[in-house]
């Protein structure tokens, strides 16, 4: 999200400085030509706090916006080193306090303690959700006013045309059954174990299939639970995909079975594809975006069966694209670009509609 956010920055003619502690991200592939981009040369965030220090004397930037919670921490650190004035903000996507829950007190009270001592040093915070931000000004003790939410800048001007690349899998061309598709790291928080149990119900029923885009350390599990259900006829898991896109706009329907998320961009991704969706009612995200159940069923984290059945139903009777085209309106490049250069005081005007 933050090439995008930068991106969204250059079209509305705003210079960036992007400042990074190692540049070995292949996102930065798409960062525009006019950005400059400035290495820490560094092994981690808070080793390049002497360094960002240095770079907040040197050109004294109208104002900083830190895309982490790290970041943010470092970024507060390294201003009272350089004895500046700089305006500094920070932006959270993830709702910490489900992150955390099941950490034990201790962990939870060593990963807060920094939080509390230093967020209050910043001039604002931009959460990705009101979830996010509810979260965070209970964790951080500050009020709710120095907290603002703004959509995440998902849809880009190239969405569509990447969307429109050619088919990706044999299971997408026409006339084949339909295919749920799920997208993320392999990992606990994705919960894709209860997306893979609900589909075998669902499967019991329905001739479709299932694509799980993404990698992570949890996929021997999930292999050996999809043979467990007998499924390898029916589920695949291709792994990590450059465009994404071209799959998800051939789905017959999306899947979120998240524990937990701060705002789930693949979620918003499908919906401004047209693509029918269900979603886990996690912490954070998916209710705001869905309106509470308006534009896809919402269902309780790891509800197995509560799952097969929105996803059968939502197979059965899908709202139409157009209709859930509407429920993302303000996470356009454009829109959230404008919204994120007022809230750091550069008064740039917001987009028209």
């Amino acid at each position: 999200m933050l090439i995008n956010l930068i991106r969204g920055f250059i079209a509305l003619d705003q210079p960036v400085d992007l400042v990074v502690v190692r540049a070995n991200s292949p996102h930065l592939a798409r960062l525009p030509p006019q950005v400059n981009l400035i290495q820490l040369h560094t092994k981690h965030t808070f080793s390049a706090i002497p360094a960002f220090a240095r770079y907040l004397r040197d050109q004294r930037p109208a104002v900083v916006l830190a895309a982490k919670d790290r970041a943010g921490r470092a970024a507060v650190l390294a201003r009272a080193m350089a004895q500046i004035n700089t305006r500094l903000v920070l932006r959270l996507g993830t709702n910490l306090s489900a992150a955390m829950a099941m950490r034990t007190a201790p962990e939870r009270w060593l990963r807060y303690a920094p939080i509390r001592l230093l967020y209050p040093q910043l001039d604002r915070i931009i959460a990705v959700s009101q979830g996010v931000a509810d979260d965070t000004a209970q964790i951080a003790r500050i009020p709710h006013e120095r907290i603002n939410v703004i959509r995440n800048p998902v849809i880009t001007p190239e969405l569509n045309q990447l969307a429109a690349e050619p088919c990706p899998h044999s299971w997408l061309e026409p006339n084949q059954p339909p295919v749920i598709l799920g997208m993320g790291r392999l990992q606990q928080q994705k919960d894709f174990p209860t997306l893979i149990r609900a589909f075998a119900r669902v499967r019991a029923e329905h001739n479709c299939r299932l694509i799980i885009l993404g990698e992570g350390g949890g996929r021997t599990q999930l292999t050996e639970l999809i043979a467990e259900l007998g499924l390898n006829a029916s589920v695949v898991l291709p792994g990590f995909q450059v465009n994404p896109y071209a799959w998800l706009a051939r789905a017959g329907l999306f899947a979120l079975s998240s524990a937990w998320e701060g705002s789930p961009n693949v979620l918003t991704e499908a919906l401004a594809l047209g693509v029918p969706v269900v979603a886990t009612n996690c912490p954070s995200g998916p209710a705001e975006i869905l309106n509470s159940g308006q534009y896809g069923k919402l269902v309780s984290v790891g509800d197995v069966a509560a799952m097969a059945n929105a996803m059968v139903e939502t197979l059965k009777k899908p709202l139409s694209p157009v209709f859930l085209r509407q429920a993302v309106s303000e996470y356009t490049q454009e829109y959230s670009a404008a919204q994120y250069l007022q809230a750091l005081g550069l008064n740039v005007n917001t987009p028209k509609e």
